[in-house]
């Protein structure tokens, strides 16, 4: 696939980085030549410099015959305009806008194919706000990503010795939850992938990746470690984008305080805001956190643009008694280093989005695509097409099915039921099938096995 990526910041850099490894025709335009040529000195790709919404630079880039502009710049309206151009003088089938201003998303009509021909938007702040939503709403998880609508999910969490299932082998679970059908999908161990089956005995410190229908997660997790109290009380440090957007989904169900050091931007959000406590401070003052009952905090969640600021205030925060804390982190290499330490997660942005622009880039019908582990593993839910003639999984038992070394198959969503796999489940035509890749690497290879052979046609 030809694909042009419009800028070369965190997320576009990372977008090239997972792309450029699988076979595909990457440009990156930016106007930051150093930025270009650190990324050309890294990887397989072509790089021009320019200012990513002229028609001269699109054409330089390649745009009369390229499948997919992605405008990911830190301009909204350069990226809308690139998509224009796009459509407009070189007819590109597939275009990506990232747009992060809700003054612009809130009105849907302005992206239509007779207006701004955007075929799809990214809000990273959005899905950033979700993804943490999800981890406050979860409490003892690693990762919660929803497929099927949110029918089903997938949940990351480290195995403690207090968990029923530890030392225990994965045939137990059943014998533990008779009501409730789940699969381990991969399990690491010491940073190494372990494909699971029956007789795999779960280890304390093991990362365990299970999916499982939604009202059966809380279960499945009471298995895996003694569940942590409801959260009640949590502390946002940060009112940017993602503070207040974060403060506005939780504060009806959550007692929210947000500490936010800009006195204009603190005004706004007690406008904005109906039921959080708007304070007015440094989140990394002491006297500050523990003014405000930190020692009693559920969960505080550090999201400022200075990522150095968040690691020292959540790290302060942890010290001082909070039960779990959240860091935004946006240099990758930072993720490794704090996660697991003091710092019980690092969310890092661009793991987050890469995860829906993949999604459009994916071959086959693929429409969710989950990041994982900082881009060596993945999770995607591909629908199956054809029949038994033209499609190498529809009418085939789990156990036909010849998936790459490290894949497992998950779960099966047909129609409303979710289907836990099993090696004798038959998968057919329309079935949602969640994947895990515990090696991206193999990411072409399960695209290859849902595509249909020209005779379906």
């Amino acid at each position: 696939m030809k694909i042009i990526i419009l800028g070369a910041g965190q997320v576009g850099g990372s977008v090239a980085t997972n792309l450029a490894n699988e076979a595909n025709d990457i440009t990156v335009v930016d106007e930051n030549p150093a930025i270009l040529q650190d990324l050309q000195d890294r990887l397989d790709i072509r790089t021009v410099t320019g200012h990513a919404s002229y028609p001269e630079t699109l054409a330089q880039a390649g745009a009369d015959d390229a499948d997919m502009v992605l405008a990911v710049t830190s301009s909204d309206e350069t990226n809308m305009i690139a998509c224009q151009v796009a459509y407009t003088l070189f007819h590109t089938p597939t275009k990506i806008a990232r747009v992060r201003s809700l003054e612009y998303l809130r009105h849907a009509r302005l992206f239509a194919q007779d207006a701004l021909p955007v075929d799809v938007l990214i809000s990273p702040e959005q899905l950033v706000t979700d993804y943490i939503e999800r981890l406050i709403d979860n409490p003892g998880a690693l990762q919660v990503l929803d497929f099927a609508g949110g029918r089903v999910q997938l949940v990351a969490m480290r195995a403690f010795y207090d968990g029923p299932l530890v030392g225990h082998e994965l045939r137990d679970l059943k014998k533990h939850l008779p009501g409730a059908d789940a699969r381990v999908a991969a399990i690491f161990r010491r940073g190494k992938p372990i494909v699971p089956s029956g007789d795999t005995v779960i280890e304390v410190d093991d990362e365990v990746f299970f999916i499982a229908a939604y009202k059966h997660i809380r279960g499945v997790m009471s298995e895996l470690r003694k569940l942590d109290k409801p959260v009640k009380r949590v502390i946002l440090a940060g009112g940017g984008n993602i503070g207040m957007r974060l403060a506005m989904t939780i504060e009806g169900r959550y007692q929210v305080k947000i500490i936010e050091r800009n006195e204009d931007r603190t005004r706004l959000l007690s406008e904005k805001l109906d039921k959080a406590i708007v304070l007015l401070g440094d989140a990394a003052d002491e006297e500050l956190l523990l003014d405000e009952n930190i020692e009693n905090t559920d969960v505080f969640c550090a999201l400022t643009n200075d990522e150095e600021a968040n690691i020292l205030s959540a790290m302060l925060a942890k010290r001082l008694g909070a039960r779990k804390v959240m860091s935004l982190i946006n240099r990758p290499s930072y993720v490794d280093l704090v996660q697991s330490q003091t710092i019980d997660i690092a969310i890092s942005p661009q793991q987050a989005t890469i995860g829906s622009l993949l999604t459009h880039v994916r071959r086959g019908d693929v429409v969710v695509v989950h990041s994982l582990r900082r881009g060596a593993a993945e999770a995607i839910e591909a629908v199956a097409h054809g029949d038994r003639n033209s499609s190498k999984v529809v009418g085939r038992t789990i156990d036909e099915i010849k998936l790459p070394a490290g894949t497992t198959i998950g779960a099966i969503v047909r129609g409303e039921e979710v289907i836990i796999a099993h090696h004798d489940i038959v998968i057919e035509s329309d079935d949602h099938v969640i994947l895990f890749l515990a090696n991206k690497k193999c990411i072409q290879e399960v695209e290859r096995l849902f595509q249909v052979g020209v005779t379906f046609f």
